[in-house]
């Protein structure tokens, strides 16, 4: 017997692992604009993938530079949203600083949770953590 009703489609998902490493934040854009407008199977805005592709660089570059290891990005498509998701070693969360106007740094958290409809940092079982933003596919 079938059941009746719509049929969900799965979610597109990709992984990657960076090195810590200067160039793993370049190498993130390169990865995540490519899935997004190639390979998840989804039809995204320009902006949406800008987005994305400023939200994973802001939280890659956090991972190995902050988290003094390597990391692990994962994108997740579902229809209506773009989840980001960065582990690393380092159980410390990631804080929000109120840099002054001149400084060059320091407001990635920040952009980070303003373009996210979600944002969390979750502690991980070997003593890391995962940090989460989920953005709206408008």
């Amino acid at each position: 017997m079938r059941a009746h009703g719509r049929s969900r489609r799965r979610a597109a998902c990709a992984t990657y692992l960076l090195p810590q490493a200067e160039n793993s934040a370049r190498w993130a854009r390169h990865l995540t604009t490519a899935y997004l407008t190639r390979g998840c199977g989804e039809k995204l805005s320009g902006d949406q993938v800008e987005d994305a592709t400023l939200v994973v660089s802001e939280l890659v570059t956090n991972a190995t530079r902050h988290g003094r290891s390597s990391c692990r990005l994962r994108l997740h498509v579902d229809p209506g949203l773009v989840t980001v998701e960065v582990e690393d070693a380092s159980p410390v969360h990631p804080r929000l600083c109120s840099p002054l106007d001149l400084d060059e740094g320091g407001r990635g958290i920040v952009m980070v949770r303003e373009l996210s409809q979600h944002f969390a940092v979750r502690g991980g079982p070997g003593g890391g953590k995962t940090v989460q933003a989920v953005l709206a596919a408008y």
